[in-house]
């Protein structure tokens, strides 16, 4: 079974990115064999289409609701679950694989398209492309298009596998709003070494970026008839921040997980701002405050911390619910903490609470009551033996987010990435306001913080003729209460796209059906039970309309006759 060609065609329209993958693939054998495809692609991105031809005759995947896609399968395999075609990898990526029966001398063509909006994270945008042919191929490419109308301020490309020979296959072309990235290694660089046919192929290709920014309110895209607005400041004081910690030392912890953890801790310890406060709350099934109020993070008190970090160790039960309420409880009565500042926890546990009060959702329960919107709490779940769902549930119903953290080498650097990310707020209360009677399908407008380097996202659809789109922005910095006012012309605005060859014409509309499904699913998980079916109910309609591959979707793959007839991709979630 050779691949003799394999192509990764990427085009990136102001942040959304449509991919396609093709790889053809000939059976050079005299008898009927198995030929694979198999695609890592982010967990951030949903899968659009997929289609196999096999000597001429297209096999296409079709994107049904999944509880029906589930009975159809059901009732053509008899014989029980086969697993999907998708699963999780790692962190970032997951798994697209079919294989199909290849008759001798025949070939097989394979298409995956999938779109994501990509996210700023520490001031960059990152587009990742997984490789991993396994095999040369003869015609190997990877293509990408970037176009920003706002103008690209920096880009790179690299990958985990360069070597000299292979720089060679990499251009790069670039003006003020495109970027063509082509990387066409030939056979010879694709070798490890002239002798053997091994290929060097095999890792991450990442192109990295970001743009300009000029106007305070940022900027404004418009085409046919939708709008997406973007808006990221820089260059403002960053609010001091009240933050604690609540570090999990039950017994799960033991071994690499707590030292991984005490690692962590000892950089984010040097990372904290002079006018930062912070404290340290550790549990098993007793809950232990390090010390009775927040301290300044002075040197010395950083220095003393980093002492008492090092002698964190594990044994015993988990009590989260009493971990998390002496949290709150602990800057409730804070004193003497700057006016303006932001107050977090940070939970790290790996584990199901097995001491103190057990039942999720009485925890979930008691801590929204007491956290009552004033401060955000972000859930860091250690491994897989966390209660994902729970954490997420938490997180979500507190002003933050939950992630998971995977127990590979790197698990101190993933959470000092969080710790980063989170690390310096320069905005709260923000509020995105547009002229209600002339918006439809306004995706969410208001977020309780934002945090240098990452980027604030709205869109939705102009009713009637609009000919101006007027924009406010509120929010609250360090130094003050900020009013910030904007407008877009629709019809100059429209222009910047018309005559951009490589743009998909509707790609606002999708990406505005992207942003708004992820919002009403992330929303379904806090929500209450006749509220969550209402959200999941139009997540469902969008996927269908749009053709995406969501959480609430599958899509059907049926082979040739003669073998298994039909296979469902699914989307995997975090929380399993």
């Amino acid at each position: 079974i050779e691949i003799y060609s394999l192509h990764v065609d990427c085009k990136v329209t102001s942040r959304f990115a449509h991919t396609v993958i093709t790889s053809k693939i000939v059976n050079q054998a005299n008898e009927s064999r198995e030929a694979t495809f198999e695609v890592e692609l982010p967990k951030t991105a949903f899968i659009t289409n997929f289609s196999m031809s096999i000597d001429g005759k297209v096999y296409p995947g079709i994107i049904k609701e999944k509880a029906s896609a589930q009975k159809e399968y059901d009732t053509a395999v008899s014989r029980g679950q086969s697993a999907g075609l998708v699963k999780i990898m790692d962190r970032k990526l997951e798994q697209f694989h079919v294989s199909v029966s290849v008759a001798a001398a025949s070939k097989v063509t394979f298409e995956l398209m999938y779109e994501e909006l990509l996210k700023r994270q520490l001031g960059k945008f990152e587009l990742l492309i997984k490789v991993r042919p396994k095999q040369l191929v003869k015609h190997f490419q990877i293509d990408v298009h970037v176009f920003e109308p706002q103008g690209i301020s920096f880009l790179e490309a690299n990958s985990t596998f360069m070597t000299n020979e292979l720089t060679e296959a990499l251009t790069k072309v670039q003006s003020e709003t495109k970027a063509h990235i082509l990387f066409k290694p030939t056979i010879d660089q694709q070798k490890i070494n002239p002798e053997l046919d091994e290929t060097l192929l095999d890792g991450d290709f990442v192109v990295r970026y970001d743009v300009k920014r000029g106007a305070t309110a940022g900027d404004i895209q418009i085409i046919n008839g939708y709008f997406v607005h973007y808006f990221a400041p820089h260059e403002m004081p960053v609010f001091p921040k009240n933050v604690i910690f609540v570090i999990d030392r039950s017994g799960s912890m033991g071994g690499r997980k707590i030292e991984q953890t005490r690692d962590a801790l000892h950089r984010i310890l040097q990372d904290l701002r002079p006018e930062d406060h912070f404290g340290f709350i550790t549990f098993n099934n007793k809950v232990v405050e390090w010390k009775s109020s927040l301290l300044q993070a002075t040197a010395e008190n950083v220095a003393s911390a980093a002492g008492f970090v090092q002698t964190l160790s594990a044994r015993g039960g988990t009590d989260i619910n009493h971990a998390l309420l002496t949290a709150v409880n602990l800057l409730d009565k804070a004193e003497g903490l700057p006016e303006r500042s932001v107050s977090m926890i940070i939970l790290l546990t790996d584990g199901q609470p097995t001491s103190g009060e057990t039942n999720v959702e009485v925890i979930q329960e008691n801590i929204k009551k007491a956290v009552n919107g004033k401060y955000s709490l972000f859930c860091l779940g250690f491994g897989f033996d966390v209660g994902y769902k729970f954490l997420e549930k938490m997180a979500l119903s507190n002003g933050g987010i939950a992630r998971r953290i995977y127990e590979t080498a790197d698990a101190a650097l993933q959470l000092q990435g969080f710790y980063e990310e989170v690390a310096t707020p320069i905005l709260m209360k923000i509020e995105m306001q547009y002229p209600e009677n002339a918006i439809e399908g306004l995706t969410k407008n208001n977020f309780k913080l934002f945090f240098e380097g990452s980027e604030i996202i709205v869109s939705g659809k102009i009713k009637n003729d609009l000919d101006v789109l007027p924009v406010e922005i509120k929010a609250q910095s360090h130094a003050s209460d900020l009013t910030l006012k904007e407008e877009a012309h629709v019809k100059e605005k429209e222009q910047v796209f018309k005559n951009q060859s490589y743009i998909f014409g509707n790609f606002i509309e999708r990406l505005w059906a992207y942003l708004t499904i992820q919002q009403l699913l992330e929303k379904s998980i806090s929500a209450q039970e006749e509220d969550q079916k209402a959200l999941e109910a139009q997540a469902l309609e969008l996927s269908l309309q749009y053709n995406f591959v969501t959480s609430l979707t599958s899509m059907v793959v049926t082979k040739p006759a003669g073998e298994q007839q039909t296979e469902l991709a699914n989307k995997p979630t975090e929380a399993g």
